[in-house]
């Protein structure tokens, strides 16, 4: 059986989640991490997707995630995301008005690295919007 680890996900509005799991999905700028217990010290970004809560309990909750970074420890994560929300609480307009903003703001942008890094945001944006609803 697989040791259990505390996990954290914390958004600027409040703590979602602070509980023991068994394992956690998150994605990481260089693609989706499985973190479990005694997991080698890390530090990442995240990006826009999908992070999958596979709680001691047995239960499994999926949270979307807006960027941020996670702190990996072997005795716990703490994933400190720009925005986070329960995946069944996302709607597909919410998504839109993120990729809307994200399109004004490439339209104003100045600088080729401000606008490539918001290019690369809107794909990410499009990217989840696609996996987790249905037209």
């Amino acid at each position: 059986m697989a040791d259990n680890f505390n996990f954290e996900l914390v958004s600027p509005e409040r703590l979602l989640l602070s509980e023991q799991v068994i394992d956690v999905v998150i994605p990481a700028s260089e693609g989706e991490m499985t973190v479990m217990a005694n997991h080698a010290p890390t530090m990442t970004t995240i990006k826009p997707g999908v992070v999958k809560v596979h709680s001691a309990s047995g239960k499994k909750q999926d949270y979307v995630v807006f960027g941020g970074f996670a702190d990996i420890l072997p005795t716990g994560c703490t994933l400190l995301a720009e925005s986070a929300v329960p995946v069944e609480d996302m709607s597909r307009d919410e998504l839109d008005r993120r990729i809307n903003a994200a399109k004004a703001e490439l339209e104003d942008a100045e600088h080729h690295e401000h606008k490539s890094r918001l290019e690369h945001f809107i794909m990410e944006l499009s990217h989840l919007r696609g996996s987790i609803t249905q037209d």
